[in-house]
């Protein structure tokens, strides 16, 4: 019951521990607080993905909004990230709140918040959120009313955001010659929100879909979580190459992040979809706009905007810098190095569905399979080559020994792995 803090991309915690329904609660009250704060009157969009009682915390959610006056717009089930992005806008919205810990353990649950343009509140209104959330166990400084009433008085309503997006999703993407293309498709859903909806989208054609993963089962067999990297993505890259399919699309717990996998059930890594995505949208589509990406992202995407001429901006970790850059600079592509990609036209927030649609519509444009469209960026930039390691240093006396050293470090003649270091780059962390 102590400080509920934002990261990246909201809060997250772990349920029935620090995420309860009275914290839940809290923090719906301190966003209430800042859109009343800012004269945000709504109405707002509340959603949530498929998780552990997913559902009743977003109800939870809606009863302190509808108590303090705000409209509330809510989805009558579990529903993707970006869908409820694009409802702030097709309703008119002045903000969102999406109950989801996007591809986080099945252990934890979220709280996502967005803007007025759909995409994530930046670091200051965040911490404004943070500063006007009621101290733990001040019951009196929070406002409900339930559900029921709500809905009766017309304060909260359900509402099918399906209509509208995929309509706007027929304006920035052609489908039909996907759907008689022929392909065989392999879609990982990862147990999330983004069942049915490619299958929605690309069926009724030559081309045919094969889903896996696509129920409801919140403690995420096959994988340690819903990330679309290895070895989560293994199960259905499998089933892929099984099957012999062209390829293998990808969608995260709440269907914003895009992951993939070759003809051959090999992954993509993020880093090359995001070259692949900007190379299909300067080359193929013949767009110009700037490219924004997080510091962590792949250097493919300064050569392309070095060969293409457009500006390329690195931002800190997180869609809460991307978003703002995106809308500042009418971006034509933003993404991370989760996976997550935005696209002008859309919302300034990631999309898996429209990300996996633009990488099947390079391949029908070019008739060529994932492995050749990696070799085209190839030819175009260079070979690039990508590995992580992710070590936690918990023990304090270690980790501060560390950063101690690297807040020493002098890249002067300094080498890593034989290569001369180049650069320090200290915007977000080093």
């Amino acid at each position: 019951m102590g400080d509920i803090k934002f990261g990246t991309d909201g809060w997250r915690g772990r349920i029935g521990d620090d995420y309860t329904f009275a914290n839940l609660r809290r923090a719906t009250q301190g966003y209430a607080n800042y859109l009343a704060a800012n004269n945000l009157p709504g109405p707002v969009v509340v959603g949530h993905d498929r998780r552990f009682q997913a559902e009743h915390f977003a109800a939870a959610a809606a009863e302190v909004l509808a108590a303090n006056g705000f409209k509330v717009l809510l989805t009558p089930g579990a529903t993707p990230t970006p869908v409820i992005s694009y409802s702030v806008k097709a309703y008119q919205a002045s903000a969102a709140l999406n109950i989801t810990a996007s591809h986080n353990p099945p252990e934890d649950c979220g709280f996502k918040v967005r803007d007025a343009n759909g995409g994530a509140i930046g670091p200051a209104g965040l911490k404004q959120i943070e500063e006007l959330i009621p101290d733990a166990g001040d019951t009196r400084a929070i406002l409900t009313m339930s559900l029921a009433d709500a809905l009766k008085s017309g304060a909260v309503r359900y509402f099918d955001p399906k209509p509208a997006y995929l309509e706007h999703l027929s304006h920035l993407i052609d489908v039909t010659p996907i759907k008689e293309a022929g392909l065989k498709i392999v879609v990982d859903n990862m147990w999330g929100n983004g069942a049915g909806w490619l299958t929605e989208i690309l069926g009724g054609g030559k081309t045919e879909i094969f889903e896996v993963h696509a129920e409801r089962n919140p403690i995420f067999p096959n994988m340690l979580r819903p990330e679309p990297i290895p070895p989560n993505v293994d199960a259905g890259l499998a089933v892929g190459k099984r099957l012999h399919a062209d390829c293998v699309c990808i969608l995260d717990g709440d269907a914003d992040r895009c992951g993939f996998g070759d003809e051959a059930g090999n992954f993509v890594d993020q880093l090359r979809v995001f070259g692949m995505v900007a190379y299909y949208l300067l080359e193929v589509r013949g767009e110009r706009g700037a490219i924004v990406k997080t510091l962590s992202t792949t250097s493919m995407l300064d050569k392309l905007g070095e060969i293409y001429g457009v500006p390329v901006i690195n931002t800190g970790v997180g869609f809460k810098y991307i978003a703002p850059a995106m809308i500042e600079n009418d971006a034509m592509v933003g993404g991370e190095e989760s996976g997550g990609y935005a696209f002008r036209g859309h919302v300034p927030e990631r999309d898996g569905i429209l990300s996996n649609l633009f990488l099947l519509d390079f391949m029908v444009r070019t008739g060529k399979k994932p492995t050749e469209l990696l070799k085209l960026l190839f030819d175009k930039v260079g070979a690039h080559f990508y590995d992580r390691i992710d070590v936690r240093l918990t023990d304090m006396v270690v980790r501060n020994e560390a950063k101690a050293r690297l807040d020493q470090i002098n890249v002067e003649g300094l080498t890593l792995g034989g290569h001369q270091v180049t650069g320090l780059n200290t915007m977000d962390g080093l």
